[in-house]
């Protein structure tokens, strides 16, 4: 589906990884006005996030499964956090645990985090269900485990949705791909100093896009 396409208004927006990157660009231009389960999370590999997503978040972050394995500053503070290992999906929360009141063998914290975690896992399942238009957002993927999302999504999401990729390449400029699944826009853009050179092509392709 072409850019132009996926352009007009949503009831919510979602990132679904793989880093902050895709959360930081909707909040820069105000399309984040709440925050989902993977926000702040890195999840490396889509396929994971795949099966999150088919087992609706089911034993996501379970204390039995997490491993602190170092430490993290914060995305707007200098306060450092755990790096915290989710093992059964391996996927990693950087921004959750405050260093100064957890340590490396004991998450003291870990109800707080629990109960913020469920209110965002329970609303992006609720508007999944009830919204009419839903954008998900995610960097970096295959044309596979994009197709294996877009079924996934086809039987959680009751209405209409729709995916933006965004890949990152060793292009100097931003290309759109057409890859033949439905509901799904592809965009690569320059990998070289991601986090802070690629703002005016994000605005381009946010251009347009509203929550209602």
């Amino acid at each position: 589906m072409a850019l132009a396409d996926m352009k007009g208004k949503y009831n919510a927006i979602f990132s679904l990884g793989d880093l902050c990157l895709a959360s930081i660009q909707l909040r820069k231009f105000k399309l984040r006005p709440f925050a989902g389960p993977l926000d702040w999370m890195s999840s490396p590999s889509l396929s994971s996030v795949n099966r999150l997503l088919q087992n609706r978040f089911h034993g996501f972050m379970d204390l039995a499964n997490l491993l602190p394995t170092g430490y993290s500053t914060g995305i707007d503070t200098p306060e450092t956090f755990l790096v915290v290992h989710d093992q059964s999906y391996g996927i990693v929360s950087s921004h959750d645990f405050k260093a100064d009141r957890n340590t490396l063998t004991n998450l003291a914290t870990y109800p707080e985090v629990r109960e913020k975690l469920d209110r965002r896992i329970q609303r992006m399942l609720t508007m999944m269900e009830k919204g009419k238009r839903i954008l998900f957002v995610r960097t970096e993927a295959t044309f596979s485990e994009t197709l294996q999302l877009e079924g996934i999504l086809s039987k959680l999401v009751k209405k209409d949705f729709h995916i933006l990729i965004i890949n990152h390449t060793k292009s100097d400029t931003m290309t759109e791909r057409h890859w033949p699944i439905n509901r799904v826009t592809v965009v690569e853009l320059p990998e070289y100093e991601k986090w802070t050179n690629n703002d005016h092509y994000w605005k381009e392709i946010l251009d347009n896009v509203t929550i209602r």
